[in-house]
This record gives structure tokens, sequence and C-alpha cells, in this order.
């Protein structure tokens, strides 16, 4: 059982790492809002999110996307056109440290975009069904469960962590000029990620 919970805290930790819309999401709020309390509905969303695919990854969704190729490229193509939109809010935001307005200011928002970009992110998706998915059907009973229960406490872990990094950067840079260079190369980074989706939906053959 200790194996199985090692083996699913160090993949999903390998797969969450990696820079990408949900991470700067997260981070960036953690920076901007004025205090902690107001980023952590954003950590807690998107670790609910996590956890949502992480259960639907153990319970055999996986099985279904992965042998379905459409399903993967519609949700490929949805997530292209979502991460576009959100690489351009991201891009006009302006961050503040000092509780006055921002694109994100509205609590109902920021959990929408959290949720979005946790859900509708196909990297995310593809990530957690596939790698986790598939690595959960090697386990049962108890180790399954140890396995699950590791990917969703590094979920938690991760996103908590960052926000306290991102507010700690807000602290720091009270005049919210490193906040707005992180906010320009956050946009890049999530517009990069649609292109890379853009490219693999047209050099596969399911796309055909």
């Amino acid at each position: 059982m200790i194996s199985a919970f090692l083996h699913g805290y160090l993949l999903s930790f390998g797969l969450i790492l990696p820079l990408g819309p949900q991470n700067t999401f997260v981070f960036t709020q953690g920076a901007t809002q004025p205090k902690l309390i107001r980023a952590l509905p954003v950590a807690v969303a998107a670790s609910l999110a996590d956890t949502f695919l992480i259960l639907l990854a153990v319970f055999g969704v996986s099985v279904i996307v992965l042998t379905i190729p459409i399903i993967k490229t519609i949700l490929t193509l949805i997530g292209v056109v979502f991460l576009l939109y959100i690489g351009w809010v991201t891009w006009r935001s302006k961050p503040t440290t000092n509780g006055t307005h921002n694109e994100f200011d509205s609590l109902k928002k920021r959990i929408v975009f959290a949720l979005s970009v946790s859900l509708l992110n196909p990297h995310a998706i593809l990530d957690t069904i596939g790698v986790i998915g598939t690595s959960a059907i090697t386990y049962n009973g108890s180790e399954r469960f140890a396995f699950t229960l590791a990917c969703i406490l590094n979920s938690w872990l991760w996103f908590f962590g960052l926000t306290i990094m991102g507010r700690t950067l807000g602290v720091v840079d009270r005049n919210g000029r490193v906040l707005g260079g992180l906010n320009k190369v956050s946009a890049v980074i999530i517009w990069a990620s649609a292109l890379y989706l853009i490219v693999g939906v047209a050099g596969s053959q399911d796309f055909y």
C-alpha cells in the first residue's frame, strides 16, 4: 500500500508541476488578492476540479476517452478556443494588491475561471485521465485507494502551496511591476499551450 501511495504522489506531482494555465492562474490570484483568504477559494476550486478528474480517471472513464478518438479531438478543439480566451483576459488583467479593480475581482468570476482552467484544459484532462487512469488499473482494493488518495492529496497541497507562494510575492511586489510582467508571461504560456494543441490536432491521424 505504501508503494502505491508513493507511486500516486510522485506521478501526480510530475503531472501537476509544469507551468500551465491552471498553475499560473492559481499563483497569480494568490499574488494579486489583497489578503490570502480571498485567494483560497481559487485554490479550493482548482483542487476540487482535480479531485473530480482523478476520480473519473480511476473509475474507468479513461477507457472511453482513449478508445474513441473523436472525443479527444472535440475536447482539444474546445480547449484551444478556451485557452485563447483565457490568454486574452490574462493579458488585459491589471494586477493589484491593494483591493482596487481587477479583472477577477468578483469571487464568482474567480471560481468559474479556476474551474474552467482545470476542467476545460485538454492537457489536464488527457494527462489525468490518460496517465493516472492507466496507472490506476494496475492496482486493486486498498492499493488503488492509496494510489488515488495520494494523487488527490498532492493536488490539494500543491494548489494551497502555490497560493501561499503567490501571496508572498504579492506582499513583496506592492507596486505590481513584477505581477504585471507575470500576467504577460502567463498569457504567452497559455497561448503557447493553445498553439501546441492546434499543432497536435493538425498532425494527428485521428483528426482526418
